[in-house]
């Protein structure tokens, strides 16, 4: 494996420090609820020995993260599909351009189908605010996970650790081998609309400024759209989305794990993957004569336009855009029993009465899933 002492502040595990990381997690306190989940028919002492048997992280993703994967699709998704892979080459690396709706099953699941499809797992970018607790430092930086600062007050602070950012995907592609796994945007979607925010293409510019074609060009870039059924974490998202039309949203401590949690267990139906057409040298190039700026948001356009075209509708999409609209536009895409279904999911919500307007807080729920097919 190629290293670069120039990236050691954010790069994941070797493989010669993923053993000790493994026995730091194997001898924390939250070990046997990890192991009771992914290897309920063993016990504490078996699973402990099975993940410090492990000498490599393929190893690791190969056994215990598929098998993190398989007991999630079990116990909380209906069916799990994956479209789009025979576009591409298991033997290049691709950066994997994704809409974000859930803070770590939107590139875990990903890291699944291309295990069990005969491709390697990618590297994903690991936001710095969930780098508190030690054992979920070494979970994600076990699973080939890379730091990533969240912008701050400091804009010469924020610019140095985007350029540094820029450099190490690139030379993930490049000269490690690696693929590479980002959120579309800075944050998950919550209100439904997803966006590429066009920062993230001028990132991604930063390490190859003299070329902005061959910037973009040699990161082979493939838009990834994730559809759920039930939306992750709604009621949470709903939540957040009413107060904040007060004031600014703070999160509490540990909120962030909660909705790691809560994504995992909470029911989510059907989930689809669809991995769209790689954007294409051509392509890039009818943007030339565009400024940076003009640049950077025709390619977050373009990629918009992939996902958005890719992104599964669901009957409670449908249902919801009925009962925003209060119309029966949608009848023929959902049936009497899915629209009680639906219901009965809205009233989660009720929990929330003494302290919310409900009927905005019910709106914005509704919005979340109605949202995608406003703007599909």
């Amino acid at each position: 494996m190629k290293k670069n002492p120039d990236f050691d502040d954010i790069r994941p595990y070797y493989d010669e420090e993923f053993p000790a990381a493994m026995q730091r997690i194997a001898s924390s306190d939250v070990f046997p609820l990890l192991a009771s989940y992914v290897y309920p028919d063993m016990t504490i002492e078996a699973v402990r020995q099975h993940v410090c048997s492990f000498r490599t992280i393929r190893e690791f993703q190969h056994d215990t993260m598929a098998e993190v994967n398989r007991q999630i699709i079990a116990r909380s998704i209906t069916e799990f599909t994956c479209e789009g892979l025979e576009r591409l080459d298991p033997k290049r690396q691709y950066l994997y351009v994704s809409n974000h709706r859930d803070i770590m099953l939107d590139a875990c699941l990903l890291q699944y189908f291309l295990v069990i499809n005969g491709f390697e797992t990618t590297e994903i970018t690991f936001g710095a605010n969930l780098m508190t607790h030690p054992v979920v430092v070494d979970v994600g930086k076990s699973n080939k996970m890379f730091r990533v600062e969240r912008p701050g007050s400091d804009l010469r602070q924020f610019y140095r650790s985007s350029l540094h950012l820029s450099e190490y995907m690139r030379w993930c592609i490049k000269e490690k081998g690696e693929s590479v796994w980002i959120a579309q945007r800075n944050g998950r979607t919550k209100d439904g609309r997803d966006a590429t925010d066009q920062g993230i293409i001028k990132m991604f510019c930063m390490s190859e400024p003299k070329d902005k074609i061959k910037a973009l060009a040699e990161l082979n870039i493939v838009p990834v759209a994730v559809s759920y059924e039930w939306e992750s974490c709604d009621v949470l998202k709903a939540l957040e989305l009413y107060q904040s039309q007060y004031a600014r949203y703070v999160k509490k401590p540990g909120e962030d794990l909660n909705s790691i949690l809560t994504g995992i267990m909470q029911h989510k139906g059907r989930v689809v993957f669809h991995l769209c057409e790689p954007i294409r040298t051509d392509e890039l190039e009818a943007f030339e004569n565009m400024t940076n700026s003009e640049y950077h948001k025709a390619v977050a356009g373009l990629i918009d336009r992939r996902i958005k075209s890719a992104y599964r509708l669901f009957p409670n999409n449908y249902i919801a855009h009925d009962m925003l609209y209060g119309n029966t536009k949608y009848r023929d895409k959902y049936t009497n029993e899915q629209y009680e279904a639906f219901e009965k999911r809205l009233a989660k919500l009720d929990r929330y009465e003494e302290n919310c307007d409900m009927e905005r807080l019910r709106e914005i729920f509704i919005g979340i899933y109605a949202n995608p097919v406003t703007i599909k």
